[in-house]
């Protein structure tokens, strides 16, 4: 069976017909974007669009070398540590203060029948201990916070987990938002990251959605950072349709099925885009 095939396959679960399993998903995915780009290793999908051009890739690591927007990255850290009124702080919440654990998210969660991100697991602490939480689509907060936790994450190989008929439930509606065609240029994300990857839209080369959620936030133009639920909200407003809220349930739901394409991919936190 091709790889056109494999994905067409997705495309009908989509439709209201029956699922694909999580893994057989992911697979189907590669296959597409293998049979697309067969010279391009699976490591380098965290590389997003940069993989399809040598000059962009070089001008990347040309900045990082000393990104412009290590100031926020540094206040994010200062957030991260800060003393709450209590004496613990958002480091204490996080299993080795935060290290090699971003990777895990987004989880699902029994106990409140949710899918929480990693963003959703700042808040909850914040609010065990009796600080004021964050706005999902605040860059001065969580914006620069997670800037600099999901650093701690860097390498640590991607490890969505959904396990049992409820997490699946929560994966196959982030899944059949991916596929859905909203708005008014009927478009879904498919439309643009499965068989139109590698593809110019406005200027722009598509990413294949494997390794897309590896790296956020990230910082375009250099120093205006982006969370991937800000990402998304850009998407559907692009396509028209009305954005679904940053940190609401359909974004949360989105995530863990995009999350869960990337797994066993090395994480990189908070890097320049165009």
């Amino acid at each position: 069976m091709n790889a056109v095939l494999v994905a067409g396959l997705a495309l009908t679960g989509a439709a209201g017909q029956s699922f694909a399993s999580p893994e057989q998903d992911r697979a189907a995915f590669v296959a597409l974007y293998r049979e697309k780009f067969p010279a391009v290793p699976l490591e380098n999908y965290v590389n997003g669009a940069l993989m399809f051009s040598r000059d962009a890739q070089a001008q990347f690591d040309s900045i990082m070398e000393f990104p412009p927007f290590l100031g926020d990255i540094d206040r994010g850290k200062t957030l991260w540590e800060r003393r709450f009124r209590n004496g613990k702080s958002l480091a204490g919440c996080f299993s080795n203060g935060g290290r090699s654990v971003a990777g895990n998210y987004p989880y699902y969660d029994s106990g409140g029948d949710e899918v929480v991100t990693f963003e959703m697991q700042i808040n909850r602490c914040l609010r065990d201990n009796g600080e004021a939480q964050f706005k999902y689509d605040d860059k001065a907060t969580m914006g620069i916070v997670t800037a600099y936790a999901r650093t701690l994450s860097d390498g640590m190989r991607v490890d969505v987990r959904v396990e049992g008929a409820a997490a699946l439930a929560k994966y196959e509606q982030g899944r059949k938002l991916y596929f859905a065609r909203i708005g008014q240029y009927d478009f879904a994300c498919a439309s643009c990251h499965m068989d139109n990857a590698g593809k110019i839209l406005r200027t722009e080369i598509l990413s294949p959605a494997v390794g897309q959620t590896t790296h956020w936030p990230v910082f375009r133009g250099g120093d205006n950072l982006n969370t991937l639920h800000m990402r998304y909200r850009r998407c559907l407003e692009q396509m028209r349709a009305s954005a679904f809220p940053a940190g609401g349930e359909e974004l949360n739901n989105l995530e863990y099925f995009h999350s869960y394409l990337s797994n066993g991919l090395p994480m990189r936190a908070s890097i320049y885009r165009k």
